[in-house]
């Protein structure tokens, strides 16, 4: 039995320690290989970085694609917008139902509420009309909603939480 001991240690440990690398490697999101445009942080459960996650855009791109045509008050006639649900978002980097902190590159910050965190409600916007959208043009990332599709979305409330040039979440306010 004690020829045993040592070898029984060393299989306990590489057990442990093939468990806790199974595990990392779950909680672990890719590294962004394009300029990060994204960064979010707070509580999550998978991240990049120490305390958050970055995000290029292929890296959203590659999440379920949301879309849908709606008009805004910020710009003429309707446009076609693609992204991710924030919803889906949120999911994909395990955060808890909180408050979001949403903030632009002018620092301009807004708080997105959990019941906007909805299959049909804030999106993520990468593309308006299939394109890129540049820092001029509200990109490029705009929280954007189906103001056409949803009355409730014509408010004074979701016109201000609809932040664009958005490059910072911080998840639990």
């Amino acid at each position: 039995m004690s020829v045993l001991r040592p070898i029984l240690g060393t299989l306990c440990l590489a057990a442990t320690l093939s468990v806790t690398s199974f595990s990392f490697a779950q909680d672990a999101l890719p590294s962004p290989k394009g300029p990060v445009i994204l960064t979010i942080s707070g509580p999550i459960g998978k991240t990049n970085t120490d305390g958050g996650a970055q995000f290029d855009l292929e890296m959203l791109q590659a999440l379920p694609v949301r879309e849908f045509t709606t008009t805004t008050i910020w710009t003429e006639g309707e446009h076609v917008f693609t992204g991710v649900a924030l919803s889906e978002l949120m999911d994909y980097v395990d955060a808890p139902e909180a408050i979001l902190k949403a903030t632009a590159v002018n620092d301009y910050a807004v708080d997105l509420p959990p019941s906007d965190l909805t299959s049909d409600g804030a999106m993520l916007a990468y593309l308006m009309d299939g394109k890129v959208m540049s820092l001029r043009d509200k990109g490029p990332l705009w929280v954007v909603y189906d103001y056409d599709g949803n009355a409730d979305y014509r408010s004074e409330v979701t016109y201000s939480r609809s932040i664009w040039q958005l490059d910072r979440i911080v998840v639990g306010n």
